[in-house]
């Protein structure tokens, strides 16, 4: 599954969530990630993020889509998340 994640959390937690969703995803821009995760994968990271959250206070989505060919993206600006950028 391609899986986009967005999230909005308390800036005491920002660095923690960041740190634990580059161990899986592709960064995209400052709190959206993107990716192919297993079912398996996808699980270890909700789990993973719900032990980092206050969910009183944060907010984290979740898009969910069968493959990325099911995704129609396009990009106004600077594309921070090409990794062909990478040195």
């Amino acid at each position: 599954m391609y899986v986009i994640i967005a999230y909005d959390v308390n800036v005491a937690r920002v660095n923690r969530v960041k740190k634990f969703l580059r161990k899986h995803l592709n960064w995209v821009q400052n709190s959206v990630f993107e990716g192919e995760l297993t079912k398996a994968d996808f699980e270890e990271v909700k789990l993973g993020l719900n032990e980092i959250i206050d969910r009183e206070e944060d907010m984290v989505v979740f898009y969910i889509l069968r493959s990325e060919k099911a995704l129609k993206k396009e990009v106004l600006g600077f594309d921070k998340s090409k990794i062909d950028e990478i040195i």
